[in-house]
């Protein structure tokens, strides 16, 4: 994370605003679904043969039946519902999505009513969905409950918690005498925090299944840092003669400014490593959310030797790991500076981006995360940073949500994360800026995207392989293009398994930019697109045994069989409708 001067001046203005996630189901053009239902499970994860328990705020009168899909299959039998609240027994497999569909039979066919997503996981980092804290003050654990179980309801299964620390050299507040945890202190932004919020907060997080990881940068020291024991010699410098310190600098309200250490210097390595150990002696974190600041140009040690930052990142996720093992590390790649080392580490749960104007295409989501596979091994999954609609957020307002719905579609049909919902959505890369609320149209999509990047994980982050597959229009009345995005199409990406071939759909037809940060929130509705004919080109000679599509935009994300004919290895087949992202899934015999 990168204080910007102008984050300094929003701290003052940042507004608690935020509309509340009330997460009402989602429905588009399926009006015949009159009553809105919300589904919340007990967990954002569970394990292999785990009881999941579902509650509904409301529940129709008539005949309502619940059915359980994985990747469009349905598994065991459709069920009738006689109350708002059940149980289901997840299946014994390990790492699987599943999709919840509750639904009406009707002469016509059926209405969808409600979807939500299960994961059944034990290891968060294979499929990580990311979200964060950023404000400690004295809170009732009614209002800690409230902002924890909204993070469930979007199955995060991972908790950031921004800005919670007392000094980046010594993050935990401690007496200095009886190095009892002080249970009140003044973080860097000159806020008052309470330990009591912190503690509450983690203690959430594990009753919703979800993991607590603690932030803070890898070399930052506040100005009394010598008072505490850092040394001189420890220090990066702007010359080979020590005497210019390198510096983060920041102003009022912050507490002090951040001068930067060695990363990799021993010394540092052991005072940061035992202030580290103290974390977790008197808090239950379950890992360290390592921080840098980017490229600092040329940077030197005490004695006058340049100082390869990238290669100390490996030294000190080293450190960090084996002084706990058992503790996951995530490491920020400000940029992309330092990917390689960082990943190389192989100590890192899994790759973590902060995207700036040097990554700011749609395309370049694609070549991050390919990136980090190469850097971190094949199952190395990316999640990014990445701050929606930048300058908007200077002032109060609302979210544009074409924007973010885009942006979180090409994300996750890439198979990454989007790091950007905590106590408000995020929209500055300091964290506790609340300027931009979401509206309510937002607020309820950004549900069934998430229910969506959940139950079809083993599509879209689990296995095969990015293929080149030539799609067409059958009219020719739509421009489509095969991935790298551009205005005035619709793009292809296609995923490529043993067993089936997916094909994503992109709408850029009505895209003002390529740039996913959509600064000022100017990026348009796409236009709705019905009955789009396609003929698609197949990888290899095989028979189709089915064709089946779901969307986010859609039936909350239900899946649904389509018809299709072959002509050798072709296939045509009609979509429903295209607003944001449509995936379809070719099944092979």
């Amino acid at each position: 994370m990168i204080f910007s001067a102008m984050a300094i001046g929003l701290l003052l203005s940042a507004a608690s605003c935020q509309k509340e996630l009330g997460y009402t189901g989602f429905v588009d053009q399926d009006a015949a679904a009159e009553t809105q239902i919300n589904v919340t499970t007990d967990k954002a994860v569970y394990e292999p043969g785990a009881t999941v328990s579902f509650s509904a705020n409301t529940m129709p009168s008539g005949a309502i039946y619940v059915r359980y899909k994985h990747l469009g299959q349905i598994v065991g039998d459709e069920q009738p519902l006689t109350g708002a609240t059940w149980t289901w027994t997840a299946p014994s497999e390990d790492y699987k999505g599943y999709m919840t569909e509750i639904y009406q039979k009707t002469a016509e066919g059926e209405n969808i009513l409600a979807t939500i997503a299960v994961d059944v996981s034990t290891d968060w980092s294979r499929f990580p969905r990311y979200g964060f804290l950023s404000s400690y003050s004295e809170m009732t654990p009614e209002a800690c409950t409230s902002v924890i179980a909204n993070l469930n309801r979007l199955h995060i299964n991972g908790v950031q918690f921004q800005d919670w620390h007392w000094k980046h050299h010594w993050p935990l507040a401690q007496d200095k005498v009886s190095s009892a945890p002080l249970e009140t202190y003044i973080d860097i932004a000159s806020r008052e925090t309470s330990l009591a919020t912190i503690r509450n907060y983690i203690s959430l997080c594990h009753q919703f299944g979800m993991k607590a990881i603690f932030y803070n940068l890898c070399f930052g020291a506040l100005e009394d840092a010598e008072e505490d024991g850092v040394q001189e010699e420890w220090y990066l410098y702007k010359d080979a003669n020590h005497t210019s310190r390198d510096v983060h600098t920041l102003g009022a309200p912050f507490k002090s400014s951040i001068w930067l250490v060695d990363p990799g210097n021993p010394d540092w390595l052991d005072y940061i490593g035992e202030k580290t150990d103290a974390v977790y002696e008197h808090l239950d974190f379950d890992g360290y959310q390592i921080d840098q600041l980017g490229d600092r140009g040329s940077v030197w040690d005490f004695d006058g030797n340049p100082v390869d930052l990238t290669a100390r990142y490996g030294v000190f996720i080293d450190e960090m790991k084996s002084r706990q093992p058992e503790k996951d590390l995530i490491m920020n790649a400000v940029g992309s500076y330092g990917s390689d080392d960082i990943l190389g580490s192989g100590s890192v749960a899994f790759a973590y981006n902060e995207l700036w104007e040097s990554e700011a295409q749609f395309s370049d989501f694609k070549k991050i995360i390919e990136d980090n596979m190469s850097f971190g091994g094949d199952n190395m999954k990316s999640v990014f940073a990445a701050y929606m609609n930048y300058s908007r957020a200077d002032n109060i307002g609302t979210f544009n949500t074409p924007g973010v719905l885009l942006t979180d579609a090409v994300i996750f049909a890439l198979g990454g994360s989007h790091l950007e919902m905590g106590e408000h959505m995020l929209g500055k890369e300091y964290f506790p800026n609340s300027n931009l609320g979401m509206d309510e149209t937002l607020s309820d999509a950004i549900v069934v995207y998430y229910d969506f990047m959940t139950a079809y994980q083993n599509l879209l982050r689990d296995g095969g392989s990015f293929n080149d597959i030539v799609v067409t229009s059958a009219d020719g009345t739509v421009n489509i293009r095969a991935w790298e995005p551009a205005i005035g199409s619709v793009t292809t990406l296609g995923r490529e398994f043993a067993d089936r071939q997916v094909v994503h759909f992109l709408n850029f037809l009505n895209a003002d930019s390529m740039s996913w940060r959509d600064m000022n929130g100017t990026m348009p509705e796409p236009q709705l697109l019905e009955n789009v004919a396609v003929n698609i080109a197949l990888p290899s000679a095989k028979e189709v045994s089915s064709v089946w599509i779901a969307s986010p935009d859609t039936d909350m994300g239900a899946s649904r069989q389509i018809t299709f004919t072959q002509e050798g290895t072709s296939i045509k087949v009609t979509l429903p409708s295209l607003k944001y992202w449509d995936m379809l899934v070719i099944e092979y015999e």
